[in-house]
Formats: C-alpha cells, sequence, structure tokens
C-alpha cells in the first residue's frame, strides 16, 4: 500500500510539474468539441479547465482504455475489468489483474462516472483524472508505473500523432490520465424505462409491478431514495450498512483513519443494477433479491451501521415489486452502444 501511494504521490508531481509544458502543432484545427446529449432529467456535466472534451481527446482515450500495453505484462487493459454489457462493472467478484492477481474490491460500474464528485469506494482520490493512476501503479491490477508506460508507447505513432492533434503535446502522464478520463466522462446511461416513465413521460414504460416498485422505492417505508437519489440515483456519501459485524475492509477509515468511518462506502448508483452483479464493495451478493432482503431484515449490528438501516418488513409481493423496479433501471441502449466499442 505504502508503494503505491509513493507511485502515485510521484505520478501526482510530475503531472503538475509538466501540465503547463504545451508543444506547437499546426494540426489544433482538425480536432472539434465533443457534444454530449444529456438524457432528460440530467445535469450538465462539468469539465476540469485544459481537459474540456473534444472529439479526439475521448478518441485518445478510449484507444487507451482498450490497451493492454498499459500493464506491466500487457495482459491486462481497463477494459478487462469494466465490461460494457455489465455497464462496465466485472462479473467476477474480485477482479483479476495481471498474473491472476485479485483486487479487493468488485469494480463497479463506470456509467455516469463523470458526476461523481470523488472516486473508489472509500472516496480516497478526488479527481477522475488522478484515479486513472491507481489501477496502473497497483500492485494486484496492472503493477506498472506511468513513466514506464509513457516510455512503452512513447515509438506508437498513431498515439503520438493524436496526443498533438488532441492536447498539442508529446504522449506524457498528462495526456495519458486526461485522455482516459475525457473518455469515461462520456459513458453516460440515461435512457432505462424507468428514465422513459419518470422523465419523458411515457406511461407505459414500466408495468403494474414496476409502478408499485417505484413507489415503494421512493416512500417513507423503504427510504430507499434518501440516499438513492438525483438523477444518478446516489447521493454520493459514505453510509455503514450493516453488512458485517466485523469489517475486514475498513471502508472510509482507509482515508480518513477515524473509527467512526469503519465500514462506511460510498453509495453506489443503481443505474444498471440488474447487470452490475455481484453487489457490494466486496461482491458478496449475487441477486438483487440477496440485497432487498439485506435491507428488509435491518442488516447486521455494527457500531457505525446507520439509523437509517431497519427492518422493513415488507410482505413477498412488495419485495418482487421493488426487485423488478430494480430491473427496469436498465439501460439496453447504453449496453450495446457502438460508440462505447473497441
Amino acid at each position: 500500500m505504502n508503494k503505491l501511494l509513493s507511485s502515485i504521490l510521484f505520478s501526482v508531481i510530475y503531472l503538475s510539474f509538466f501540465s503547463c509544458k504545451k508543444e506547437d502543432s499546426g494540426d489544433d484545427l482538425a480536432d472539434k468539441p465533443y457534444v454530449i446529449e444529456y438524457p432528460a432529467g440530467f445535469e450538465p456535466m462539468l469539465f476540469p479547465e485544459g481537459n474540456e472534451l473534444t472529439t479526439l481527446r475521448v478518441n485518445l482515450g478510449k484507444k487507451l482504455f482498450f490497451d493492454k500495453r498499459l500493464s506491466r505484462d500487457s495482459t491486462i487493459a481497463c477494459a478487462s475489468c469494466h465490461f460494457q454489457q455489465n455497464a462496465f462493472a466485472d462479473f467476477n467478484q474480485l477482479s483479476t489483474g495481471i498474473e491472476n492477481r485479485k483486487g479487493f474490491r468488485n469494480s463497479p460500474t463506470l456509467a455516469n462516472l463523470g458526476y461523481h464528485p470523488y472516486f473508489f469506494f472509500d472516496g480516497g482520490v478526488p479527481t477522475l483524472e488522478l484515479q486513472i493512476l491507481a489501477p496502473i501503479e497497483d500492485v494486484n491490477e496492472m503493477d506498472f508505473s506511468v513513466p514506464a508506460v509513457i516510455e512503452r508507447l512513447k515509438d506508437d505513432a498513431d498515439i503520438q500523432k493524436l496526443s498533438q492533434l488532441a492536447y498539442g503535446r508529446s504522449f506524457d502522464p498528462f495526456v495519458l490520465t486526461r485522455s482516459i478520463a475525457a473518455f469515461e466522462r462520456t459513458l453516460i446511461s440515461g435512457n432505462s424505462r424507468f428514465d422513459q416513465y419518470y422523465y419523458q413521460g411515457k406511461s407505459s414504460a414500466l408495468n403494474v409491478s414496476e409502478k408499485r416498485g417505484l413507489d415503494l422505492f421512493f416512500s417513507n417505508k423503504t427510504n430507499c431514495s434518501t440516499c438513492h437519489s438525483g438523477f444518478n440515483l446516489s447521493n454520493y456519501e459514505f453510509i455503514n450498512i450493516g453488512l458485517y459485524e466485523t469489517y475486514v475492509d475498513s471502508g472510509r477509515t482507509r482515508v480518513t483513519l477515524n473509527p467512526n468511518d469503519r465500514g462506511k462506502f460510498k453509495t453506489p448508483t443503481l443505474r444498471n443494477i440488474a447487470v452490475t452483479s455481484p453487489y457490494m464493495h466486496d461482491g458478496s451478493m449475487n441477486t438483487l433479491e440477496e440485497v432487498v432482503e439485506h435491507f428488509n431484515s435491518g442488516g447486521k449490528n455494527h457500531i457505525n451501521r446507520d439509523s437509517l438501516i431497519k427492518p422493513l418488513n415488507l410482505t413477498t409481493a412488495e419485495k418482487t415489486d421493488l426487485v423488478n423496479f430494480l430491473k427496469a433501471l436498465t439501460d439496453e441502449e447504453f449496453l450495446s452502444n457502438i460508440k462505447f466499442k473497441e
């Protein structure tokens, strides 16, 4: 862990030092702004200065997202743990890195990642650009280093050309992190049957059971929408849901060192939840029925368990309706959108 943090710190310093260096390029006009068509109900996305979306920045980031050369042995790409058919989540309980090494958390969906205020289940990384560094440097994922990636790709003519056209500079850590972040910000999902019903006004988009489940979801009986709020169905806060009486993964405490944060993890989006199993930070639940039953039971006793987590006393029919509603959060168009394919 200390090696990873040291490597990331070096990369942050490197990025800061070189972020102002910009090489002249006569081809800047070849690029153009990338236009996002926001789904109904969505807010416009904010972009960091210097990494506004353009077509070539997104194209370069997409190319790197699928490039296995970012790992030490050239076997693992970002896409190796984030599959489009699973809403860019991982169907494995724990993701597999180089040499079949296992990570310690489940890989979450990347859908609507550009709206998140911080990253990872413990919120330990403040920007999407910095998040890119972690899997490259992590010994259980890509087990490489950012300088080594730059050296390996320095003679790739296509990447160097795209780098010049998109950012006006040779391929470097700044371009590596910014371009992948740019591509990931385009992974917007907002056309589920729930969206068609709730935001687009199509009353027939949900069936009777799904509508009852929606009412339950937004009711005081379940309080689901207290945490899973807004158009991305997350308030991004950290909460202990009573998953365990003893947590092996300390959650938010890894960042704050505060024992009151033990077992607290960032509230995940519920969008495309039916295709992003297994669930929880450690992939310990396989079905939506298990998840609903956990919250219905009130969870396990833990000193940090949130007061919202308490027995719901749902009937069998209500639990079925709630699961059916959650399944209606799947955006089929997003799962097959050709823009995101390699």
